[in-house]
């Protein structure tokens, strides 16, 4: 049976959203959370394992304390306080791919808590207040398999891999952020956007959403005007941005039709289809004591120096958006131009570029213009494109040099994408450079003049525009490796203009 959605803005019109998410991050540390295990993204399936990840009897687990300083360090850049006592405690769930059947977590006593990270919507700050960030261990993967879905139902066999359990996760749970109104969607993408720039500005994890490391929950509630909060679902494991401005909305449109109708809402988990954009329910949402929590009784608890969280404190690097801003400055461009660099995901690869010689325009226009295209055009990230910054700044100064135009300078490029070399080897395996000698260039000249006799005698005649034509002419003849002001000034040298 086919439902009719309301119209957004009708939806919007009647009722309050509230939203809430909550964000897994892999941390990028070299062995497990509780053991020596690689934790190297792939690698043939539970082989990357020990009695301690398995959850073997006898086997103790022993706290990373590199995944502890990267936990804090988040909290500190999300402005959070940090606990100067917490522990850890057993989440008690049993999942096939759980070896232990329970989860050593965080419940009450998060290592950082009470925090903000401001998120910038149509060009105003919004506050996001960060509720806490936590620090536990990661499971493993299960992979359904004979149906159509690659979900259990129909599946005729689940497979599973233990590689990815024991991994260091932190979560990280924001408070519920109400009065976002109609830019409920685009607040939420904003803010997982500006929160993996963050933690990818403190080198603790590469946050790729499309392998894992980056992981959001999003949770979406309706009320109307002046009544308490409604019930919330929890969409799970959304796992890129766009996806995440789409569930917001797909729920907001999904319980408004509910609600219209005289329905309830379930609180429930509910999993979102890229293909259709829509959330499709899960299972209940469990509570706190569902899980069953206690103290971990094999850890001892957590009392963070109060001197090393100083130490911590004073090295975070600038936070990604007052680096915009100060770069924004730096490169002269306005907001517009500043938002597009953005959401290229280019801010980066541009001021690598510049660091290696180029200027902001002209790195801009490489890694917006053409790279860009290939990098949408292949389904790729743009720092994967095929072409480095240095790659960039070195095309682009022979281009300054007069020894590419950019024409030929686009021909090099799809050698350094396709991994050819550099540009200045391409250009000359290839045979690419300018042309700009007269001698070599007075033949040319000479035969467009002669196939062109009304176009020659309109620039003896003063009309010296038409000479474009005679330089397209030998440029066409070149192959375009002509030296389009060299040409001209030969060709009205050559007809007195």
């Amino acid at each position: 049976m086919t439902t009719t959605l309301p119209a957004y803005d009708e939806v919007v019109a009647r009722f309050e959203p509230v939203i809430g998410l909550e964000t897994h991050v892999e941390l990028g540390t070299n062995t497990k959370m509780w053991c020596g295990c690689p934790t190297d993204f792939g690698g043939e399936p539970n082989t990357r394992v020990c009695p301690v990840c398995l959850g073997l009897p006898g086997s103790l687990p022993v706290a990373n304390k590199a995944a502890i300083e990267a936990t804090i360090r988040i909290g500190l850049a999300l402005n959070c306080s940090i606990a100067e006592w917490c522990r850890f405690a057993r989440k008690n769930y049993f999942y096939p791919d759980m070896p232990k059947n329970f989860q050593i977590s965080q419940y009450d006593e998060p290592l950082c808590f009470d925090g903000y990270l401001d998120v910038e919507v149509n060009g105003e700050l919004v506050r996001i207040g960060i509720e806490r960030v936590h620090l536990e261990e990661d499971t493993g993967k299960t992979l359904h398999v004979g149906g159509a879905t690659g979900r259990i139902h129909g599946a005729t066999e689940s497979l599973v891999d233990y590689n990815r359990a024991g991994i260091p996760l932190v979560e990280i749970v924001t408070k519920p952020i109400p009065g976002t109104g109609a830019l409920a969607p685009e607040v939420a993408r904003a803010y997982v956007t500006e929160l993996r720039d963050v933690i990818r500005s403190l080198g603790v994890s590469d946050v790729r959403m499309e392998e894992g490391s980056l992981r959001c929950d999003v949770n979406t509630s309706l009320n109307r005007p002046g009544e308490e909060w409604g019930t919330r679902t929890e969409t799970k494991n959304v796992n890129s941005l766009r996806s995440v401005e789409r569930a917001v909305r797909s729920e907001m449109l999904r319980q408004a039709s509910v609600l219209e109708a005289g329905g309830r809402i379930t609180q429930e988990t509910r999993h979102f289809h890229e293909d259709t954009g829509d959330t499709t329910s899960g299972r209940s949402k469990e509570t706190a004591t569902d899980y069953r929590y206690f103290p971990e009784p094999d850890l001892v608890p957590l009392a963070p120096d109060t001197a090393w969280v100083a130490e911590l404190k004073a090295a975070l690097p600038e936070l990604p958006r007052l680096r915009r801003k100060r770069i924004q400055q730096d490169w002269g461009l306005s907001d517009l131009d500043m938002q597009s660099v953005v959401n290229a995901g280019a801010v980066e690869l541009i001021e690598a570029t510049v660091a290696a010689g180029a200027t902001p325009a002209a790195a801009r226009k490489w890694w917006l213009g053409e790279l860009s295209r290939r990098a949408n055009e292949t389904g790729v990230e743009l720092a994967d494109v095929g072409a480095t910054p240095a790659q960039v700044a070195e095309l682009q100064g022979l281009v300054d040099a007069g020894k590419l135009n950019d024409k030929l300078a686009r021909t090099v490029l799809e050698g350094v994408v396709a991994g050819e070399g550099s540009p200045t080897e391409i250009m000359t395996n290839r045979n690419l450079e300018v042309v700009s000698d007269t001698g070599a260039l007075t033949a040319a000249v000479d035969e467009a003049i002669a196939a062109n006799p009304d176009v020659a005698d309109k620039i003896r005649s003063g009309k010296v525009a038409a000479a474009g034509a005679l330089v397209g002419a030998v440029m066409k003849t070149t192959r375009g490796q002509a030296d389009a002001k060299t040409v001209r000034e030969l060709i009205l040298a050559r007809l007195g203009a």
